[in-house]
């Protein structure tokens, strides 16, 4: 569904992606896992294209959104959910839920996936009328999830959504993305918690310094001996 062919991206004069190459199958869920300016979310601005690579092609569904504007994507059926949740905190949960519905013109089953959205995170639907903002972190996390959902992506790619919460929302998080991916929806999980990605991933990548050290499956990526070296940072891999 998703490729990344040697993809290079820079910011002014520093390249910070480095010929990368990546894949995401219909219906996986697939993490990009590395430590602190790795690249992973210079990764996903490049997808979603916020920023735009000096080099190499993205391919998503079948066609080649290289180029394309970050709502074009989003049109196409990528839905990101950013670090740091970007939820609207003025207002209420019902209308950032709305927004995410944004680029839909099919206002009836508008209604249909917002009652489900609400069966599938609950809290929401107790919180409906106050304003984001007054949300909890974990619980403003599954705000920027449904909101995501709303837009009925084929792809969802997430930005570190541990980031910050409770290791109790960590874990509800986490079994809340394993679910979606059950129910048919392909992720791409741009993570820094190696451990908790890989439990419930198919399969994984490691970035360093922008290139891809390491790569396979979940199983396989928890049992490599460099494994945490080449995640940490501190061992430079050849493979």
């Amino acid at each position: 569904m998703l490729q990344l062919n040697k993809i290079s991206t820079r910011y002014g004069p520093i390249e910070v992606l480095k010929d990368i190459d990546l894949e995401v199958k219909k219906g996986e869920l697939v993490c990009l896992l590395g430590g602190n300016a790795s690249g992973k979310t210079t990764t996903m601005k490049t997808i979603i294209g916020l920023v735009k690579p000096f080099k190499g092609e993205i391919e998503f569904d079948g066609n080649i959104i290289t180029r394309w504007s970050p709502a074009q994507i989003v049109r196409a059926g990528i839905s990101p959910v950013l670090e740091g949740r970007r939820i609207f905190p003025y207002l209420s949960v019902v209308d950032n839920l709305l927004m995410g519905a944004y680029t839909r013109e099919d206002k009836e089953d508008i209604q249909k996936d917002l009652n489900q959205t609400f069966q599938l995170f609950p809290i929401l639907l107790e919180r409906k009328d106050q304003a984001g903002g007054t949300l909890s972190g974990g619980e403003q996390q599954m705000l920027a999830m449904a909101r995501a959902l709303l837009s009925r992506p084929k792809m969802l790619i997430m930005d570190e959504p541990s980031m910050g919460l409770s290791p109790l929302y960590v874990e509800k998080i986490f079994g809340i993305i394993q679910d979606l991916n059950r129910r048919g929806i392909t992720i791409l999980l741009v993570e820094q918690n190696a451990n908790i990605a890989l439990s419930i991933a198919h399969r994984g990548y490691v970035l360093q310094t922008g290139n891809i050290v390491l790569y396979g499956t979940a199983a396989n990526l928890l049992n490599d001996p460099l494994m945490k070296k080449a995640y940490l940072g501190t061992l430079e891999i050849n493979r």
